[in-house]
């Protein structure tokens, strides 16, 4: 079965944009062109490839034509790129679209961009927590992923980046007034916490180290990897931070754990597509290169926590 290129072409479009008029407004038509050839390729599949959401969604089946679109895509802009079509090289640059969790982004994975890549490479990064991000490469939405995920995604391939460390920390006022005790279920169960959003569990598996109760604290989600620290500063609560973003703080005594000796070790792993790709290879040895230079080591990894 032959696909108009078209017809993926408007497919993919409105999925990056959300709308069938954003897509229209991106590839100059009119959103009844788009919408007419949505149709045709829904027709030609027999099924319907998009909900007419707000943002538009694909369906089951068209995940699996994101995915296919996305890897032709990537494929084609490579090859034009390669023999030199006049009219391509920068005008339509590579996009890799890659998922990373917020305290990657914002600490270890910005030297990816201190490697010498290819100047035609588009980035579209997202951000989503590290233990839900492979869900994205599934989808077929993403090219590579950074995920706390050791488990392969089928047409992907994973290896591993390195660990990285949370510490639960506070400020001193905030832990002498509530853990001047010790970390316990009565404590636990009263220190306002900080929480990034309602994905993030770190927290709560930092509290199943010390006590089976069910605690329920009071809650502050803080969507914000540099803010999260920031808050925890002025004494809003205590929570699961990289050792990369709090050892100025805890030198300073800004803030201080609230358990030493007990953390939580989180492996990261390199998810991507098995796709021949220059562009891809070259921001998978840039993500192994800047992971090696900020996180902990693999083979220093003995268990998930402790102290």
């Amino acid at each position: 079965m032959n696909i108009d290129n078209a017809q993926l072409a408007a497919f993919a479009m409105v999925l990056r944009e959300g709308s069938f008029e954003a897509a229209a407004r991106r590839l100059n038509v009119t959103p009844s062109a788009i919408s007419q050839r949505i149709k045709q390729l829904e027709e030609r599949f027999g099924q319907v490839l998009l909900l007419r959401t707000a943002p538009c969604q694909a369906t089951a089946a068209g995940k699996t034509l994101a995915r296919f679109t996305e890897q032709l895509a990537l494929l084609e802009a490579e090859m034009l790129s390669d023999v030199g079509a006049a009219g391509v090289t920068g005008s339509n640059p590579l996009r890799i679209p890659i998922v990373v969790n917020a305290d990657s982004l914002d600490s270890w994975f910005l030297a990816v961009f201190d490697v010498t890549l290819k100047e035609s490479i588009s980035f579209d990064i997202r951000v989503e927590d590290q233990d839900h991000s492979a869900a994205m490469l599934r989808e077929g939405t993403v090219m590579a992923a950074v995920s706390a995920s050791p488990v392969s995604v089928q047409g992907c391939k994973v290896e591993p980046l390195g660990i990285m460390r949370y510490l639960a920390v506070a400020a001193p006022e905030l832990a002498e007034r509530y853990f001047l005790q010790g970390v316990n279920s009565f404590s636990l169960n009263h220190a306002p916490m900080l929480t990034f959003n309602r994905k993030d569990g770190l927290q709560q598996r930092f509290i199943d180290l010390f006590t089976a109760d069910g605690v329920q604290p009071p809650i502050h989600y803080i969507p914000s990897a540099h803010g999260f620290v920031e808050v925890a500063k002025r004494g809003l609560g205590w929570g699961m931070m990289p050792e990369q973003f709090v050892s100025s703080a805890l030198g300073t005594g800004e803030l201080i754990e609230i358990a030493p000796g007990h953390h939580l070790d989180v492996p990261l792993f390199w998810h991507r597509w098995r796709l021949n790709s220059p562009a891809l290879n070259a921001l998978s040895e840039a993500a192994h290169v800047a992971a090696a230079g900020s996180l902990r080591a693999v083979s220093s990894h003995e268990n998930r926590s402790g102290p």
